[in-house]
């Protein structure tokens, strides 16, 4: 690109969703990145298929929400109902309407509804954003070797994938975002802990011309097929009539050839039809987590530091959090205005989030398919129908977690972050499945929607934003104007006087991160110089400039 510097600030390796959202929030603040990748993506067979409101709000932040909205398969609003049945020519049991937050409209929780779309497409739309940025450069065919650094900078190892030349790249930072078999952190030393081989699962993506005309049980993203003999999860995936199909009874050591997975799809269905089968990979889900997430200039983010099961749809929207997290620590101490303990505070805040939703993820694995079945069910008969019956309560009271599940994707609290700035309540923070806005200091910033039809987060800056919420509060502001150039913290005042907000916040003031967390509320400004706590320095990086005004 025009503007990439030989040395780039940042080296990326993976261009997944994960790698393509650090190099995007690196870019969107004029840092310069590589972006390494050993083959194109494009056209992958998609594990993940679900964009959470989460991810869709970062969309919208970097001005892409509705490239994504724009790219859905069947429309942004086709139903996103999860549907359980025996077979899908076979007996209804129960139904999810709306699953997963995707419907359109203006909800005061959040500013993005979630959206239902493979994800290759959603890597296309990021890799386009990514690369409208002159700092940001792509590489296919390169693989990351090694690397060696020492206090202020990395040397990086590339490997032409065609002609085998190697290169040495210098680099300030290094981000392993290569996945489940991350190289990077096997080169940091670091071991995944936790549960290995939860369940063995087929992945199979296949042609079903006529097989959403075929069946009696309405649209919907996923159909939960509950039998003795293939218990799965079956939708439809894309235009063409691209459907998915995952078998959750996989033997161990068992490999299906490919006539034997058509007649698990036809078995499972119930249904005769000419299938192709376009590609079938075979994954184990397990709950694993890093023991380390960097190594001096060396960080990981996404499956490289996280693993769980699927359910839920988690596992790549965290991802995209965890470069999001990562891009603007490190951004911020590249332009001076953090320091290391920001970058520090990156394992600290995001192993809170990964442990938190590896415990519901599992916690939903444990009612799969074949784990719901009970022996006579998919029986047409007074007992079977009764069987269903009972099954449809337990779904009903349990399943909810996994589809509705907000308080999951938006309620994680930095609680115990270095540098967010208890006022005293952040101990009063609990986990809840149902999302309940809070400002106390770590959570996301309460949402809400403006007279005008804006989202309160729309006015929110690239930097920090001091959130004013009641009026005569100019003192305040000027200090935190004064403090924010003494510290060279890029600083957005917004003020909205409504009592709303005021309610919602419960404090006159809130200063919230780039990343749209509470760093820090109260009724007035203080009187030392909060954004170095926030930023993760200490005054002594000023050469003696005073930056506590209670010692002038």
């Amino acid at each position: 690109m025009s503007g990439q510097k030989s040395n780039p600030d940042v080296i990326i390796v993976g261009s997944g969703p994960v790698g393509l959202a650090t190099a995007i929030e690196l870019g969107s603040r004029g840092i310069s990145c590589l972006v390494l990748e050993r083959a194109a993506r494009m056209g992958h067979a998609p594990r993940a298929k679900t964009t959470h409101t989460r991810t869709r709000e970062h969309l919208r932040r970097w001005g892409i929400a509705d490239q994504l909205a724009e790219a859905s398969p069947f429309g942004i609003d086709y139903p996103t109902n999860i549907v359980f049945v025996t077979h899908l020519n076979g007996e209804f049991i129960f139904k999810f309407d709306n699953a997963l937050y995707c419907a359109p409209g203006q909800d005061e929780r959040f500013s993005e509804h979630s959206q239902w779309i493979p994800q290759y497409k959603l890597e296309a739309v990021l890799q386009k954003h990514a690369l409208s940025f002159d700092t940001v450069d792509i590489q296919y065919g390169q693989e990351f070797i090694a690397f060696e650094q020492d206090d202020d900078s990395v040397s990086v190892r590339i490997r032409d994938v065609d002609t085998h030349a190697e290169r040495t790249v210098e680099t300030r930072y290094l981000v392993g975002a290569d996945g489940s078999g991350s190289v990077v952190r096997d080169k940091i030393g670091a071991k995944m802990k936790g549960t290995y081989g939860l369940s063995r699962n087929l992945n199979t993506i296949f042609k079903a011309p006529g097989l959403a005309e075929a069946h009696s049980h309405g649209p919907g993203i996923m159909y939960w097929q509950i039998n003795n003999e293939v218990p799965s999860l079956i939708g439809p995936m894309d235009k063409g009539d691209l459907w998915y199909f995952m078998p959750t009874m996989v033997p161990d050591g068992k490999r299906y050839s490919e006539a034997e997975t058509l007649d698990l799809i036809r078995r499972s269905t119930g249904i005769d039809l000419p299938y192709e089968i376009l590609s079938s990979d075979e994954w184990v889900a397990s709950r694993l987590l890093a023991d380390k997430y960097s190594e001096g200039r060396v960080y990981l983010a996404g499956d490289a530091c996280h693993l769980h099961p699927p359910f839920g749809g988690f596992g790549m929207n965290m991802g995209v959090a965890d470069g999001v997290d990562l891009g603007w620590k490190i951004a911020a101490v590249l332009q001076g205005w953090g320091g290391q303990a920001l970058l520090d505070s990156y394992e600290t805040e995001r192993k809170l989030a990964h442990e938190y939703v590896m415990d519901e993820a599992e916690a939903n694995h444990a009612r799969n398919p074949t784990n719901l079945y009970k022996q006579g069910m998919d029986e047409h008969t007074p007992e079977g129908k009764k069987l269903r019956q009972e099954l449809a309560a337990t779904i009903a009271e349990y399943k909810k977690n996994e589809f509705y599940a907000l308080g999951v994707v938006l309620g994680y609290c930095y609680q115990y972050s270095p540098v967010i700035v208890d006022d005293g309540t952040v101990s009063q923070w609990t986990k809840s499945r149902d999302y309940i806005p809070s400002a106390i200091p770590g959570c996301l910033a309460p949402h809400g929607w403006l007279d005008d039809g804006r989202s309160l987060y729309d006015l929110f800056g690239s930097g920090f934003t001091l959130l004013v919420l009641s009026d005569e509060h100019d003192s305040d502001i000027q200090r935190a104007k004064t403090d924010a150039l003494a510290s060279g913290t890029p600083l957005e005042i917004v003020t909205v006087a409504d009592a709303k907000y005021r309610d919602l916040y419960q404090a006159d003031i809130a200063l919230i991160r780039p990343d749209q967390h509470v760093a820090w509320r109260g009724d007035a400004w203080p009187d030392h110089n909060i954004f170095l706590d926030v930023t993760g320095r200490s005054a002594d990086q000023f050469q003696g400039k005073d930056l506590d005004r209670r010692s002038a």
